[in-house]
């Protein structure tokens, strides 16, 4: 039988492991809705999309954290729509939810960065500033690969086609890395040295950044490589709290 601990416990021990305080967000980390005040089961996901709430729900979770959560700086502040309905099925369920985007993000064992680093068989030998008080990771792979090389170990890590801006073609022996919809911390990628860089999605801009800069750019998924976090995010709760913990997923091609 799992082990049960209070809602404010788990939001503890989420605080402690990932250090929201250290970070200028774009939306509160930690929790947002409050659900019913024992966890005995978690459900851990990518984004609080409706079909996730509902996973969660079915699953007979009591609490469910994520990498994207609700209360965004650029969305409306009403509470209508489907925002409304997202917010009331937690609420008429009882279940609690917990986000943390850059602390997720950043973590070096549960993060996004490092789990797909430590997927690509890389080692981390330096780190970027990306904004926000992220800073990610430069890898060294050895052997190194050239671009379809490393376009493979991507596919077979993210299950997805990636696309690849090749750059000049040269040999890549070191990878930034930083996942989801981070095609604006290219530059800062090129100027810490890298020979790639790898994130989730494109910006129109890339290209041309790849042609003059000769450093690859592989966009392998927003919701494919950051999926790493919220599953290894899922697996240490099991260790560490004991409570029980699944990661569920809901396809999304973006």
């Amino acid at each position: 039988m799992s082990e049960a601990m209070s809602r404010d416990e788990l939001g503890a021990r989420l605080d402690a492991l990932l250090t929201p305080e250290r970070f200028e967000d774009h939306a509160p980390n930690g929790l947002q809705v409050e659900g019913r005040p024992t966890v005995r089961s978690v459900v851990t996901a990518v984004s609080a999309n409706l079909a996730t709430i509902e996973a969660a729900i079915e699953a007979g979770a009591d609490a469910l954290v994520v990498h994207h959560g609700f209360f965004w700086r650029s969305e409306p502040r009403t509470v209508v729509g489907l925002r409304a309905r997202r917010i009331g099925r937690l609420l008429e369920a009882g279940l609690s939810l917990f986000a943390y985007h850059l602390p997720l993000d950043a973590h070096s064992e549960v993060g996004n960065n490092a789990c797909l680093v430590r997927a690509l068989g890389g080692v981390v030998r330096a780190r970027f500033p990306v904004g926000g008080g992220l800073v990610a990771p430069v890898a060294e792979l050895d052997p190194a690969v050239d671009g379809e090389g490393l376009v493979a170990r991507l596919r077979a890590a993210c299950e997805r086609e990636p696309l690849l801006l090749r750059g000049d073609g040269r040999v890549i022996r070191s990878v930034a890395v930083c996942t989801g919809g981070a095609a604006g911390a290219f530059e800062a990628a090129v100027a810490a040295g890298a020979d790639a860089y790898v994130t989730g999605e494109p910006s129109e801009p890339a290209a041309a950044l790849a042609r003059e800069t000769g450093v690859a750019f592989v966009a392998a998924g927003h919701h494919a490589t950051e999926r790493f976090g919220p599953r290894a995010l899922s697996e240490w709760l099991e260790r560490q709290t004991g409570l029980a913990s699944r990661f569920v997923d809901v396809e999304n091609p973006v």
